[in-house]
């Protein structure tokens, strides 16, 4: 969607205001003279869809771009979105600031813009940026650095006047001694790493007992996400909210705030929808944050766009700084949606030397009648087996039509891959409406278009979740998902039009005679002749909340030219007429009740069905004499890997005896970490990997003795 369309300035300001806020908005670029800033060709220093959103807005202003990108990423949309690209090779070179450095001097870029992630938050990479004569965009290496030490920075809101969670922020990193202040703080409490964000490095010790098991864990994943593991020891607030505000500071000592964004539904303390305005917050309140976001970015002496975020106390009122973000933030298009401006463009004319294009008055008249706007993350993840990540072949992608309240930024089309080595983000969704009700039902509606096959998605538990009456009702805390789980993750029953649709869509596939050939359907075809043939086919529900090795036979009777008759488990359909729409993936059938337009997607031996704007997910079960002649081995007794991953730790052994749910294996996929817990009580057999080993998703992790053989 083009971006100008998020700029237009909304009809029914207030008169006066709007009239200023017009004027500033549409001059200052024209009026601003040119600094020793000024910047013609920038250099990109990230990938995805946030290379891909910096790289549109300073296309659209006439400045040149220079990306970057991996071996793994040599094919992304980032590293063909420019002529100006260069590979910097292995999988972790995002982070090498110097050679990044280096390739901005060589191609003559003014300033290298940092994304988000990868060295966004780096001092030490702002710094030689700004020493090598290149303007860093972002703040200063200061501001960073004091800023991305949390226990520096609540030192720093302290003295500001900004009220912090009461916690342990020093430097003493003795287990013991860490253990006894959170002992003085009372459980629960929240340990965090000082540096980095994300989610990263941050467990919650509910009681003593597991103080050290989770400081441990938390210290493992600071350590392998930003090489240092010094973490905050913090009171766990147990009915929290997530709310940050949007400032922007220019050189000049202006400072505004763009109102505040509630990204309390989160899994994994991770962000999966964010909203602006934030819901119930009453506007004394709302003022007050927004005051202290802006001290807090004074304090500092800030330049240009950063987050300040805040824990909100559902149950006091009170609210507490957590951690600025010294960056643009990945939900940042909620704010241009509910302000109407470019954020990235803002970012551009600040590093420039330009004043803010708007005062803080103009600002709240812009957001005075913008509305409601809210983000849907899209991750490849499996929501029912922790939100794990996800990763391989997009086969298949449909998105919501883009319009001025319908924002797609997405790093993805079909036929790219979703690497195992990044951060497994395919797109964001942003919708806006006049009132949050409305960009509720906006939600609701894009995210029923939204198709996406190949690897797992979060995209039907962000449906059941934007449908769940207290979040509808703004009822919403970060503990959310674990409060709601029951209702988050019930799936109703499969219909048997579904299954029918996915019978006919692979027999209409199969009927082309190479195709026919490849068919691997359980069961037999009888009666072939050129124009009648009846077929059963089988289907196994992949769908999430269904129980395993659930089976349908499905009976398929052709009785003419495109018509069939179709029986499910006792449903009898008769005289469908039914033919796959040439150049798609969609079959069209007429049954006697309804016409139904369904996108089914074959993948080896599992079927993706779209219907009426749910996904169900089926597998081709083969039978095991041909698991036996392709050589595939028996795993019925094995944990395997859910993703492609990284063994970090082996906490069991060979002849152990386990109770379910006990660790067996830390593993680490795209900067996570990831507790592999027992399925069950029984004795080890065999450990597969060992520590630092690297696996395929599928692989036999560990091995449990069968019944009968553990002694």
């Amino acid at each position: 969607m083009p971006l100008s369309s998020l700029l237009r300035t909304a009809s029914r300001l207030r008169p006066t205001a709007a009239q200023k806020a017009r004027r500033a908005a549409s001059t200052v670029s024209s009026t601003t003279p040119k600094s020793q800033n000024s910047l013609d060709s920038i250099l990109i220093a990230n990938r995805g869809e946030i290379a891909l959103r910096v790289g549109r807005t300073a296309a659209q202003h006439g400045i040149r771009v220079t990306t970057l990108y991996t071996d793994p990423d040599s094919r992304a949309q980032h590293a063909l979105s420019s002529p100006f690209a260069f590979n910097l090779g292995s999988v972790s070179a995002y982070l090498d600031g110097d050679r990044i450095i280096e390739i901005a001097k060589r191609e003559g870029c003014q300033g290298i813009h940092p994304g988000y992630g990868f060295l966004s938050e780096n001092s030490e990479f702002a710094r030689k940026c700004t020493e090598a004569g290149l303007v860093f965009i972002g703040p200063p290496w200061k501001a960073i650095e004091d800023m991305g030490d949390k226990s520096q920075s609540k030192k720093i809101m302290t003295a500001a006047g900004v009220p912090c969670v009461p916690g342990y922020h020093g430097q003493n990193q003795d287990p013991s001694f860490l253990e006894a202040e959170a002992d003085k703080i009372k459980y629960p409490v929240l340990i965090k790493a000082i540096k980095g964000g994300g989610g990263k490095g941050m467990r919650i010790a509910h009681s003593k007992s597991e103080f050290q098991a989770q400081l441990q864990s938390a210290k493992s994943e600071a350590m392998n996400s930003f090489g240092d593991d010094h973490v905050l020891v913090e009171k766990y607030i147990t009915t929290p909210r997530h709310i940050e505000v949007q400032v922007f500071a220019d050189k000049h000592g202006n400072s505004v705030a763009l109102g505040e964004r509630d990204c309390s539904i989160q899994r994994r303390h991770q962000k999966i929808l964010e909203e602006s305005p934030a819901p119930h917050l009453p506007d004394a309140t709302r003022k007050d944050i927004w005051a202290k976001a802006r001290a807090a970015a004074e304090a500092v002496g800030y330049e240009g766009a950063g987050t300040v975020e805040f824990i909100f106390d559902n149950d006091t009122g009170e609210f507490f700084f957590m951690e600025m973000n010294t960056r643009l933030q990945v939900e940042h298009p909620v704010t241009e949606m509910v302000t109407g401006q470019d954020l990235v463009y803002w970012q551009l004319k600040v590093a420039e030397g330009a004043k803010l294009p708007l005062t803080q008055e103009e600002v709240e008249a812009y957001m005075a009648s913008r509305g409601h706007a809210i983000e849907a993350r899209i991750y490849a993840e499996n929501p029912d087996q922790g939100f794990i990540p996800d990763s391989g072949t997009l086969l298949h992608v449909r998105t919501p039509t883009p319009s001025e309240d319908i924002r797609i930024d997405a790093g993805f089309v079909a036929g790219d891959e979703v690497s195992a080595h990044y951060d497994p983000m395919i797109a964001k969704l942003i919708v806006r409406g006049s009132t949050r009700q409305e960009a509720l039902r906006k939600l609701a509606s894009a995210l029923e278009e939204y198709e996406v096959a190949g690897p797992i998605t979060n995209i039907e538990f962000l449906k059941t979740v934007c449908k769940s009456p207290d979040f509808v009702a703004g009822e919403v805390e970060t503990g959310y998902i674990e409060k709601h789980r029951e209702e988050l993750f019930t799936r109703e029953a499969i219909e048997p039009e579904v299954l029918a649709q996915a019978a006919l869509a692979c027999l209409n596939h199969d009927s082309a005679p190479v195709a026919r050939k490849q068919a691997n359907f359980e069961g037999s075809a009888v009666g072939f002749s050129p124009s009648y043939q009846s077929r059963q086919i089988t289907f196994a529900e992949l769908t999430p909340g269904a129980k395993d090795g659930t089976k349908f036979d499905i009976r398929v009777q052709q009785t003419d030219d495109n018509t069939f008759n179709v029986e499910v488990g006792g449903h009898t359909f008769e005289q469908v007429v039914s033919h796959n729409n040439p150049g798609s993936h969609v079959v069209t059938s007429f049954f006697p009740h309804t016409r139904l337009d369904t996108t089914v997607i074959r993948d080896e031996d599992s079927v993706i069905v779209f219907q009426r704007g749910t996904q169900y997910r089926l597998a081709i079960p083969r039978a095991k004499w041909m698991d036996k002649a392709l050589g595939m081995k028996d795993v019925t007794n094995s944990v395997l890997a859910p993703m492609p991953c990284k063994v970090l730790r082996v906490e069991v052994q060979a002849g152990d005896v386990v109770e379910k749910d006990q660790p067996l294996v830390v593993i680490e996929s795209m900067k996570m970490e990831t507790v592999i817990r027992s399925p069950q009580k029984g004795t080890i057999s065999k450990v597969v990997h060992k520590q630092g080993d690297q696996c395929k998703s599928g692989t036999p992790l560990v091995e449990f003795a069968e019944e009968g053989d553990e002694n």
